[in-house]
Formats: structure tokens, sequence, C-alpha cells
């Protein structure tokens, strides 16, 4: 025990000191719901306290208290401390049944929490014992029930209910681990604090990754997002939405350049230069290099012409004047109007008022009346300010209403051509198209003409028929002959159908093609034994020893023939005759094989060569027969071998691949060992609920063979072909109840004996069990 201990606290060090290299912080709650000792008995099955009475009852109750441990995960749970992640005993909660959900106790703390600071390994040991406290007069504790379970559990804020029970005590649990403010992930080893400071701007998301604060980007949230457009190479910021500039650029987003200091008439294309404007010069663009280009003097459309620094002379366009062309000339001075005219001055030019009958620039021109000018086609003339004007009717036009106007363009006929009539147009339409517009499709389906269901597709001018499977022409009207490509095989005789086609097979073959060959051996019509060889319409009976006939329905014995008689004929078949009475059988297997002779043969005489021959015949047959039976025996045993082999080779591989999947996904899967009862007498082991999808998917079978040894005593086998037999037919409940009644039995034996407490008990139980699709777990 001393050994073991300290192999238990080596290994409990070694796994801390693998854990606390990632650091981590949650909390593994543990919830009592409830525990009922209904007869108020310990572990041993004693009264806790008082007597038994004589129906079985305690005459008192049990003062119970818990004990709760926290360990590592543990192969084989040691529940005696230390407890690595933590230990909890209670007070006396209550008598033999306690209800603690939802109820407070004073001292006590439901849920029980065990905080750790580091990495959470995923698995765990968990220890709950319930004890009996004794009264003070008689002091100390006992041990009403022990819980030991190993778990698989992943961090998560839903609660795992589960119930232990034992032979008089049932207990209702709850546990779950979670992660401590600011921790996050499976192993609550993602820390992730919210801040914003200058180390960081930003919030925790739910799985624990940094979220900005708005403004703010990075790894750690500490690059302010500048000003929108502010340019990334001259500007920067160091708060959300500012642009602050970088020496030598300017404006609001960085992007101008700043001008060499004092640069009056100059621009800049990087920082502190100063490019001097056109008509500038000088270092600082000051210098006045073009006095018309500067300072444009000229007015009203006049030309600057430059004549030295700081001078030019304006030309200025027909009625302006002046330096600077700002002055009008009056274009009326000279009287340009004629005929009495009236000029009004306006800008660069004038413009003159005529008078009845006079039009031009300058009143120039006498106007024509109506008087001296006639309108054609029906047209009106009206007399205006500048002579006459004609109004045409409709389809007319021109000075005089002398020009026919065209209809016809453009064209307003869609499918035809147009012809001008007197009084509009006319379409003439093409072949396929009607409408006072030739827009309209003649449907030449109206009357639809396709056979045989066919489905009728207007053209134009024209139509097609969409025929239905199986047909074919303009119209739809010539079956198609699906008998063309000869699909009837073994010389069946085709049928053509509408799209489809029937085969009238040969006698012997079956299917739509007659492709199958009928097998009519398939009602075993041989008897006696008989072989049936199946053949093209026929069969062939090989009749066993002592057999011949057709269907080996004759026996040699009741014949009187001493002679095995083999007969070999085909057996034809038709339509109308049914496979399971055919009418010829074959030859037989016998070791001696002769031929029949037919009634009229025996009666022939035989020359004296003809009978050796025969005989000969006849000895040498049996010897060829069963040569020909020893080889096709030796071939097939051979066959089998080889297969017996290649199945011996793939069982084996098959189980080798089993381990290693079950060896490599073990510790994947979630594990449960429950202790139920540790005595030193009885140990019952048993597989509930293991989770491991991995071994459900290969669906192995896994032998089991649990023993209780003890160190002191000699062993007893209870293994026997009854008691396999028996387990094999109980479920795994029921074989541990059963196991428990013999041991409880066999102990009950070997109280009177010299070594009651440690008599070995050897269980073997070899059967073969299915795995479950729940957790794997080991109660003791």
């Amino acid at each position: 025990m001393g050994m073991r201990a300290r192999l238990s606290r080596l290994v409990t060090l070694v796994l801390l000191s693998t854990v606390l290299q990632v650091l981590g912080s949650g909390v593994f709650e543990f919830r009592l719901v409830s525990f009922s000792n209904e007869y108020g008995r310990d572990f041993e099955g004693n009264c806790c306290s008082g007597y038994r009475t004589s129906q079985g009852l305690c005459s008192s109750v049990c003062r119970t208290s818990f004990r709760v441990c926290l360990k590592h995960y543990q192969t084989t749970i040691d529940p005696n401390p230390p407890c690595t992640f933590g230990e909890v005993i209670t007070p006396v909660l209550g008598n033999n049944s306690v209800h603690l959900l939802d109820k407070k106790v004073p001292g006590f703390n439901n849920p029980v929490r065990f905080s750790f600071d580091f990495s959470w390994p995923g698995t765990f040991s968990l220890i709950v014992e319930a004890w009996h406290e004794n009264s003070d007069r008689e002091g100390g504790k006992t041990l009403v029930s022990r819980l030991a379970t190993q778990r698989w559990l992943d961090v998560k804020s839903e609660w795992t209910l589960d119930t232990h029970r034992t032979n008089h005590t049932t207990m209702s649990y709850s546990y779950r681990v979670h992660c401590d403010d600011n921790y996050y992930g499976e192993a609550c080893a993602k820390v992730c604090r919210p801040r914003d400071d200058k180390f960081g701007h930003y919030s925790c998301s739910s799985n624990g990754d940094k979220v900005c604060l708005p403004g703010w980007t990075g790894k750690y949230c500490v690059n302010a997002i500048c000003l929108p457009g502010c340019h990334k190479q001259n500007g920067h910021c160091d708060k959300p939405n500012e642009c602050s500039c970088r020496y030598g650029w300017e404006g609001a987003l960085c992007q101008q350049c700043s001008r060499y200091p004092n640069c009056v008439h100059g621009t800049c294309s990087q920082p502190w230069q100063c490019n001097c404007e056109e008509g500038w010069g000088g270092l600082l663009c000051n210098q006045d290099l073009n006095y018309c280009t500067n300072h444009k003097p000229c007015k009203n459309g006049g030309t600057c012409t430059n004549t030295g620094q700081g001078s030019y002379t304006c030309t200025c366009p027909q009625g302006i004047t002046g330096t600077n062309c700002d002055i009008q000339v009056d274009n009326c001075a000279h009287q340009p109007c004629q005929n009495g005219g009236k000029c009004k001055p306006a800008i660069k030019t004038y413009k003159c008022e005529c008078p009845h009958g006079f039009y031009g620039p300058n009143c120039e021109t006498a106007s024509n009346t109506c008087s001296t000018h006639q309108c054609q086609n029906g047209g009106t003339c009206r007399t205006g300010t500048s002579g006459y004007v004609c109004v045409c009717p409709d389809g007319f036009s021109g000075d005089h209403c002398e020009d026919r106007s065209n209809k016809c363009e453009p064209n307003p006929c869609f499918n035809g051509s147009c012809i001008q009539r007197m009084d509009g147009y006319e379409c003439l339409c093409s072949t396929g198209y009607t409408g006072e517009h030739c827009d309209v499709d003649i449907n030449d389906c109206a009357e639809n003409l396709c056979l045989n269901g066919g489905t009728c597709v207007d053209n134009i001018n024209s139509f097609h028929c969409s025929c239905v499977p199986g047909f074919m022409g303009s119209l739809c009207q010539t079956n198609v002959d699906d008998c063309l490509i000869k699909p009837c095989a073994n010389g069946g005789t085709c049928h053509d159908l509408v799209n489809d086609f029937l085969c009238d097979c040969q006698l012997g073959f079956t299917s739509k093609d007659c492709s199958v060959e009928i097998n009519e051996c398939r009602s075993n019509p041989c008897r006696n034994g008989g072989t049936c060889v199946d053949r093209v319409n026929e069969i062939l009976c090989l009749c066993p020893y002592g057999f011949y006939g057709n269907m080996c329905e004759k026996s040699s014995h009741t014949s009187g023939d001493e002679n095995s008689i083999v007969q070999r004929q085909s057996a034809k078949f038709n339509k109308n005759v049914s496979v399971s009475s055919p009418q010829v059988v074959t030859p037989t297997s016998g070791v001696q094989v002769s031929h029949h002779i037919s009634d009229e043969v025996k009666h022939t005489h035989l020359s004296g060569h003809q009978v050796a021959l025969i005989a000969t015949l006849s000895a040498l047959m049996p010897i060829v027969t069963l040569i020909a039976v020893l080889l096709i025996l030796f071939c097939r045993q051979q066959k089998r071998r080889e297969r017996e082999r290649e199945e011996k080779v793939m069982r084996k591989q098959n189980e080798q691949n089993i381990i290693n999947s079950i060896n490599n996904k073990f510790f994947d899967n979630k594990l449960s060992n429950t202790i139920e009862r540790p005595n030193q007498k009885s140990l019952n082991i048993s597989n509930q609920g293991q989770d491991t999808s991995a071994v459900l998917k290969e669906q192995t079978f896994m032998s089991r063979t649990d023993r209780l040894l003890n160190k002191d005593c000699s062993s007893k086998s209870l293994d026997t072909n009854h008691d396999k037999q028996f387990l094999n037919s109980q479920t795994t409940s029921e074989r541990k109840e059963s196991a428990q009644s013999v041991a409880a039995g066999i102990n009950k034996s070997d109280s009177s004996s010299s070594c009651p407490h440690s008599t070995v008990y050897v269980i073997e139980d070899d059967f073969q069990q299915e795995l479950s699709k729940e957790v794997l777990g080991t109660e003791v």
C-alpha cells in the first residue's frame, strides 16, 4: 500500500506540472440534489444506529453528512486523500433522506465549488461519500455510501445530471465546469479582459475573442481609425476620426503640399516647392511677365497684345472702340435701313424694322402677296408680314402645296410592302401574316393535322409535328419499327409495338429480349438425391449409386440388376410443360457405371469381339469415373483450404485493425468508473454508458473476464459451463445482479470457515457482449 500511495502521489505531481504549464481559471461545481436511505442502513447493510426490529427495520435513523473529493483522472480511483482539486466535508444535512435542491442549510453551500487556476484538463475523478455521524457518546463515523466515478467533461454552463444507486441508497447529483470572468475556451485558458486605455481599446466576445471598440483596429485594438479619406502616408491620427498632417502637408485630408514660404503666384507638387504660374517669374513667382494673360484688360472680345513690362494694346471688334474696347459705336449713324425702315442699335450691329410689303436685313426686298401667287392641290393662301403662306391639306407639302407627302416612308408594314393611296396607304402582307400592319402571324396549327398524339408547332407559313415516342413522319403517321435493331436474342421472334416490342422466345429462354436461359433445375426435378444439370431447354440428372432412370426414379436393387445403370438423355421442355415434372434425367455418379441396354439390344446376338470390347469398357468405366471423382474432390478440398486460410488471415487482420482502432481512440472517449461497494469480499466490474463512437462504429464484440482476488487464501473458481450459459443469456444489469447474488451466497456459505474475509472467489465471465452506446463505467 505504501508503494501504491507514493506512485499515486508521483502521478499527481506529474499531472499537475503538465496542467499548470497553461494557466487558466474556472470553477467545478457539484450540486447534491437528493439522498435517500429509506432503511437507515450503513455501507455494510447494518443499521446506522439502534437495532433491527422483527420487521427488518432499523429502530433509529442515520445522521447523514457528506464528503466530496475532486481529483485528477485516475485509472484506478483512490478514495483517500489527497484530493488534487479540493475537498469539502459537510455538517449533518439530515437523517435517512436529504433533499437539498432549492434549500439552504446553515454551514453548507450547495452547489460545492472547486476553483482552479490552471487549464481545465477535461477529465476528473469524483468521490462522494455519505457518512453517518455517531452520537457524542459513541463518537466516530460510519460509511453509508460511496460514489467514485471518472468523467470527461467539457466546459459549459449546463448541468450534467446523474444518479448513483446501491442496494439501499439512492443519490441524485449534478455537476458542471464553467470559466471565471475574463476566461474563455474549452479549457478556460483563453484570457480576455475588456479595456479602453493606451494598451488597448476592446471588449470580449462570447468565445473570448477581442472585439475592437468603434474607431479602433489592430490585433490589440491600439490603432486608431483616422477620418475617412485621410491620406495614409501624409496623415496620421492618435484618436478615431482625426487626420493630423505630417510636416510639409496640409488640408483637411492632408492631400495638399505646403508651398515655399511667401510664394505669390506659384504651386507645388511636393512640399516646399514654388512652381510659377503662366506669366509670372522669380523665386517667389511675384514678377509679372504677361500683363495681357494675368490681367486681361481688353473688354467686349478685344484682343490684347503685350508691348513691354506692364504695357499692352487692345484690338477692338467692329462697333467697339476705346483703350480697353469698352466704348460702343453707333451703328445707325450711317442710316442702313431702306424703304422707310427704322434702325435700332444693338451690340456690335443694328436691326431694321421694315414697313408693310418689305423685308430683308435692310428692308431692301418687296414681299409677295396672295394676289400674285396661287396655292396648288387645294392649298389656302394667307398673307403675312413677309409675304404670303400656303396652308396645304393632308398629303401635300411645299411652298405652293405642289409636293405629295409619302405615307409609306418609313414603311409602316411590319411584314409586308406599303402602297400609297389617295386617302392614305395599304399594306400587302407577306405569306403567313395578316392584320392592318401585317403584324399578326397566321396560326397554321388551327386545325391540328398531326396524327397519333403528335403536337403541332406553328412556324411562319408552315408547321411541323412533334411526335410522341414510337412515331415518325411529317404528320407522325409512321410507327417506328422497334424490331429493326433485332433486339430478341437466342432466335426469338420480334413483334413490333408502339414504342416497344414483344419477343416470342425459343424454348428454354425468357426475359424481355430472350437473353435469360430458363433454369429447369430450379424445382429440383431429380429424385433420390440425383444432381440436376441445367441445359438449354433440357436437364440432365446425375443419379447416385443404386438409382437410374430419367429422373433417378428407378432403383437397381428393386429391379434385380446388379450393376448401376447410367442413362444420359436430354429432357426437352416446351412452354406448356412445368419444370417441376421433367421428362428426362441423366447419369449417376456411382463408382460402377454401365450402359443401359434396351430390350431390343438384349435379344441381339453379339460376336465374341463385341462381347470382349463391351466387357473391357465396362471394367474401365468405373475406374475412369472413380479417378474423375477423386480429382474433383481433391480440387474442391484444395480450394476450400485456400479459402479457409485466406479467411483466417483476414480475420486476424480485422482483429488487429479493431485493436489498433480501440487503442488509438480509447483516450479520446468519455470514460466513467463508478465504485459502488468496495469491500474485501467481492468485486463486480461492469460496463455502463461508454460514449465511444469509434468502438461502436467497428461493432466489435469484446470478451471480458472479471476476477476477484485476495492475497491470503486460495482461489475458488465459479467458472462452470452452466454459469457461462446462464450469464450469456442475461443482460448486463442481470449479469451484475446474478454475480452479486452468487458472491453473496458464497460469502454466506464460507462465513464459518477459517478465512471468512480472505477467501478468493474467481468469477470468470467469458461471454461476448456488444458494447452499448453509453459511457464505459466500472462499479466497485
